[in-house]
């Protein structure tokens, strides 16, 4: 299999998790980096969380980051080395954002795909 060097963004995440990568059907990934922008003046905070759907593991989210302080007008880089992500050949991990504060947050993943 070729690995393919993929880059997701959502912009002007609010305060609701929201899906920013799904690992592909009987595929592996690896997040090589993952920038958190606050587009905004004042602070903010930022959850990164990995919902671990894959059968067997209990459905045990994990967070990358957790009300991680950002700033005005600053970013922050959250991975300093590589994670895997995996999928089961039924469900696969799923990459969530959220900000504290509405429309305040763009984040950028990139992303090695279809790792063998």
């Amino acid at each position: 299999m070729a690995n393919n060097f993929k880059r997701f963004m959502n912009a002007s995440v609010g305060t609701s998790l929201e899906v920013v990568y799904t690992v592909p059907s009987n595929k592996n990934s690896i997040i090589i980096g993952c920038l958190l922008c606050n587009k905004t003046g004042s602070g903010i905070t930022a959850d990164v969380q990995i919902d671990t759907a894959l059968s067997g593991s209990g459905n045990a989210d994990v967070y990358l980051v957790k009300s991680v302080q950002i700033p005005g007008g600053s970013s922050i880089e959250i991975v300093e080395g590589k994670i895997v992500l995996t999928h089961d050949g039924s469900s696969g991990d799923v990459l969530k954002v959220a900000a504290s504060a509405t429309s305040s947050l763009d984040i950028t993943v990139s992303v090695l795909e279809d790792v063998t």
